[in-house]
């Protein structure tokens, strides 16, 4: 072998080397959607300059942004963008030649904000587990959903069992869910086992070095200065997540003080609040004992349902439990009253006793609200070896595995309980007035 032929060999290598070293190993996946702005993440094996290539059509990404340093973990906002678009994407590095096309990734940015759009909405609770239990569950969604895209999508807490480490994400939620990662944003809450990894006094460990969130109202909302709660707009639907643990949940706390200006300012026409500890359930876990969730009922129920909210969701509990349309419980569930809580002690389904009906066309206060808990996307568990599923302020409780659709369109909202078999175990209907 001559000296030519060596160094041929040496540059096939070294350049070989060099593109398996550039390999991905997590995502890419989009954070703080918005109508003209995404953020796209994406980790590699060895640090390298990461690069962007989007644009309107998939055979021709005509734009770009690059990083300005070598880097495992990437981050890239694309900015300028139009509404209500959809954008083809493909991510590498800067020494990478522009791929000839990519139909697999995309997005498409929300409507400007107050702009009514149909809207759909996945939400999946205590999904960390990493097992066939979750995988059925979002093949189940896959199946419901077909070629409609998914909008948003929350994650309520528990998302990688079961102390929230950088490998548990990995395999919970990064192995699990690539597909509607890399097309739709993630909007995660923190629960009690993400805790374990974290220190939110000072914004470090697993859960925040993984997610970018909007702690200065970058998409709508008031800023919080933090990560751990946050708030964001998707055309005239307001979201609200709130921290029920690792923060002080008392009233008049930075917390509390935050989620009154938030919502005071908010112009939206629907208010969908979620968090990890629920207000009611009895479940896996029991509100009438639980401090977390007795604190969140006690001290934010009464903000949420003054400003309007129409959804208030939640996990922890590993079970599907939905209220009637109620406002004003926030005691022990033996202290409900059904004729003064109950705003509408119907099913509020169109084909049965007729949809939850509020008479504003927006965010009325102390109108009704319906409060779910969602925690079955992983497992369902009894803790202590029973569950009793029967909290009076519940109009249905199941022990299945499943995750909620949600579909806003105008004045009104759909909401659908898909179990894991892909089977709809409950629906109902919020419509406002014109």
């Amino acid at each position: 072998m001559n000296l030519s032929q060596s160094f041929l060999i040496f540059i096939a290598i070294t350049f070989s080397a060099a593109i398996q070293a550039e390999n991905i190993t997590r995502g890419p996946y989009l954070q703080q959607g918005s109508h003209d702005s995404t953020i796209l993440r994406w980790r590699t094996e060895t640090p390298s300059i990461g690069k962007v290539w989007y644009g309107k059509k998939a055979t021709r990404l005509k734009s770009h942004a690059v990083e300005t340093v070598a880097t495992l973990y990437h981050e890239i906002k694309l900015e300028n963008l139009n509404p209500k678009t959809r954008y083809h994407y493909a991510i590498g590095s800067e020494s990478q030649s522009k791929p000839a096309t990519d139909k697999e990734h995309f997005f498409i940015t929300s409507p400007r904000p107050g702009k009514a759009k149909p809207t759909r909405i996945w939400v999946i609770g205590d999904s960390g587990t990493a097992n066939d239990d979750a995988n059925a569950v979002y093949q189940a969604y896959r199946d419901y959903n077909g070629d409609r895209y998914t909008d948003l999508w929350l994650m309520l807490g528990d998302n990688a069992y079961t102390h929230g480490t950088d490998e548990q994400y990995q395999a919970a939620v990064f192995d699990t869910y690539p597909e509607i990662l890399s097309q739709s944003p993630l909007w995660p809450t923190i629960g009690n086992h993400d805790a374990k990894s974290i220190d939110t006094s000072n914004q470090s460990g697993v859960y925040y070095d993984l997610f970018t969130l909007p702690k200065n109202g970058e998409v709508g909302g008031a800023p919080s200065g933090t990560e751990a709660y946050y708030s964001f707009d998707y055309g005239n639907i307001h979201f609200l997540c709130l921290a029920s643990i690792s923060v002080d949940r008392s009233v008049g706390a930075e917390m509390y003080q935050w989620a009154k200006k938030d919502l005071e300012n908010s112009k939206a026409k629907w208010l969908i609040t979620f968090f990890h500890h629920p207000t009611y359930t009895k479940g896996s876990h029991d509100s009438d004992k639980d401090l977390q969730l007795i604190e969140m009922r006690e001290n934010y129920l009464p903000l949420l349902e003054k400003y309007g909210a129409d959804l208030v969701l939640s996990g922890h509990s590993h079970s599907y439990e939905r209220s009637y349309l109620v406002d004003g419980h926030y005691g022990h569930s033996h202290t409900l009253d059904s004729k003064a809580h109950f705003l509408d002690g119907g099913d509020g389904r169109i084909d049965g006793d007729g949809a939850y009906t509020k008479a504003t066309n927006g965010l009325g206060s102390n109108e009704g609200s319906v409060n779910i808990v969602a925690g079955s996307s992983g497992k369902v568990s009894k803790m202590g070896g029973k569950v009793t599923l029967d909290h009076p302020v519940m109009f249905l409780s199941l022990l299945e595995l499943g995750s909620l659709v949600i579909d806003v369109k105008s004045n009104q909202m759909n909401v659908v309980f898909l179990n894991e078999k892909g089977e709809s175990k409950d629906h109902f209907t919020i419509v406002k007035k014109h």
